[in-house]
């Protein structure tokens, strides 16, 4: 068996007009929410043995924050270029490709990919994956290349707004 979640980065800033789209940092909620949600799986005994980031600093930063509340092991910290700007095809490859000693995986990643990723894989629809939203995946697959289209039930959707209105 194996589990994917799927995290989209926390709410980045549009203060500083002067920033690329991958230099954005987070905001104010952005730096509420991250730490709130890492708590929140972490109380739901969620084990993960790796964690997939995009280079965007907001993704960057979301995943630092995952990592040090969940004990990511620094070598199982992975920054994923790909990750930036993937649709389906990409995550699909990258999901393909992770070592099976991994159990348990997380990729921080963006909307729209994640959103239209988690509907490839999943059992049910999702309208959105919310920023900070996650969604968790069991795979009765021992290796993660045999991951495809439907192969997943979704077990898990926490997002932010859950918890504040």
């Amino acid at each position: 068996m194996k589990k994917l979640f799927l995290l989209r980065h926390a709410k980045s800033s549009w203060e500083d007009s002067t920033l690329s789209d991958i230099e954005r940092p987070l905001n104010k909620r952005g730096k509420r929410d991250a730490p709130f949600m890492a708590k929140l799986i972490r109380q739901k005994e969620i084990l993960v043995d790796a964690i997939y980031s995009s280079h965007a600093i907001r993704a960057l930063k979301t995943a630092e924050i995952f990592s040090k509340e969940l004990n990511i092991k620094k070598e199982n910290f992975i920054v994923e270029e790909k990750i930036y700007e993937a649709g389906i095809k990409e995550l699909c490859n990258l999901v393909n490709d992770i070592p099976d000693e991994y159990f348990s995986v997380m990729i921080v990643g963006h909307n729209p990919g994640l959103t239209s990723f988690a509907n490839f894989l999943g059992n049910k629809y999702i309208d959105n994956i919310p920023t900070c939203g996650i969604v968790g995946f069991e795979f009765r697959l021992k290796k993660w290349e045999e991951i495809e289209r439907g192969s997943g039930e979704i077990f898990l959707f926490e997002y932010p707004k859950k918890y504040f209105k």
